[in-house]
């Protein structure tokens, strides 16, 4: 994959790296993205991505958007360095990964992820690249980052010694944050799309070249040389995500008074309970940073008598059993009432999308079977 990134940088065939799926989800991407056919002028990376919706689609970036969001990156951080790739390189975070590892002029380290993630294999993976003088950084997807910090051995003390540790993908914890960093983690959160080159906005601050603004709406609105073509075969979806040269998100934000960009959550993840909008995703990072869970989702559900009713599905830590009580009296302590929420489902696992987010739409299609059946 590092081959072909560097080639469709220097303008050779572009690359359409597929997600490892069950075949019919991988002919229904197949279907949308139609290799077959000609490629839209320019494209260097096409990048699937569904988003909450699970709508196939692909993402047409151009070389220049690429490098440019690769130098930018290493301006912010302090120059290039040495990345360890500890993502699939089939989505975003990954292959940006290797494009500025391409930039820089040096390979990657690379943790192998066959078997899944775990602390132990990343510390084992550091230790060739936290011995050079080179500047060394790395992402992570907080679900990686939570499991570093529990576990708090040599994948803490590995992760310690990088110059910086871009976090994204989906919000994390405050408490996390603060946990990592007071571990000595140069943790820098960060804020973009696919169609951004992934993240354009690290730590509330755009990157060099970067634009953001929030509308009277509160939809974030992002511009600059990182932006994306538009969507492969989808000349209608491309024109009303992309206008004037900015790029409409699905996110909702508010930008503070030193400029700082905070990210409430996405636009159609708002619950309205007894007449309070509630962003779910601060609900999810709420009930995650409660000491017994493991992974949390939060949905919406109709109720007769609040309108929507908060649920939060929850995946418990090693030998914890959360209560809805505690669960409720932990989010507020940080949060307003109208957030705690009013059911508490334990299940094993949560259904995921790419890049480690938790796929609000199905679990909410799940609970709503649930109650009919």
């Amino acid at each position: 994959m590092l081959a072909a990134v560097r080639a469709a940088l220097a303008g050779g065939p572009a690359v359409l790296p597929l997600p490892a799926a069950p075949e019919p989800a991988r002919t229904s991407l197949l279907d949308a993205l139609r290799p077959d056919l000609p490629l839209e002028e320019g494209a260097a990376l096409v990048v699937p991505t569904s988003g909450s919706t699970g709508e196939p689609k692909g993402v047409l970036l151009t070389a220049d958007a690429v490098l440019a969001s690769a130098d930018a990156t290493h301006v912010r951080l302090g120059g290039p360095g040495r990345w360890l790739l500890a993502l699939p390189t089939t989505h975003i975070a990954g292959l940006m990964v290797l494009a500025r590892s391409v930039v820089a002029g040096v390979d990657p380290v690379v943790q192998d992820l066959s078997e899944g993630f775990d602390p132990e294999s990343f510390a084992a993976a550091s230790v060739r690249l936290l011995a050079e003088s080179k500047r060394r950084y790395t992402a992570l997807v907080p679900k990686q980052l939570a499991d570093i910090v529990r576990d708090g051995g040599c994948g803490l003390e590995a992760l310690a010694a990088y110059d910086a540790v871009l976090l994204g993908g989906s919000a994390a914890a405050p408490d996390l944050i603060t946990r990592a960093r007071a571990a000595g983690i140069q943790l820098v959160p960060t804020y973009g799309t696919t169609e951004t080159c992934g993240g354009c906005v690290y730590d509330g601050i755009a990157l060099e070249g970067v634009k953001v603004e929030v509308g009277p709406d509160e939809r974030i609105r992002l511009a600059g040389p990182m932006l994306a073509l538009g969507y492969r075969l989808r000349p209608e979806l491309t024109s009303d995500a992309f206008a004037h040269g900015w790029f409409v998100t699905a996110d909702a934000g508010r930008i503070d008074a030193d400029g700082r960009l905070h990210v409430i959550g996405r636009i159609d993840d708002i619950a309205i309970t007894g007449g309070v909008n509630v962003p779910l995703a601060a609900v999810d990072a709420a009930v995650t940073s409660h000491p017994e869970v493991e992974n949390a989702c939060a949905v919406a559900l109709p109720d007769a008598e609040w309108g929507e009713r908060i649920v939060v599905a929850v995946v418990a830590a090693a030998g914890c059993s959360p209560t809805l009580e505690s669960v409720r009296a932990h989010v507020m302590k940080s949060l307003p009432t109208a957030y705690a929420p009013k059911e508490l489902i334990v299940v094993a696992t949560l259904p995921m999308l790419a890049g480690q987010k938790v796929d609000r739409h199905t679990m909410t299609t799940r609970l709503l079977e649930g109650l009919a059946g």
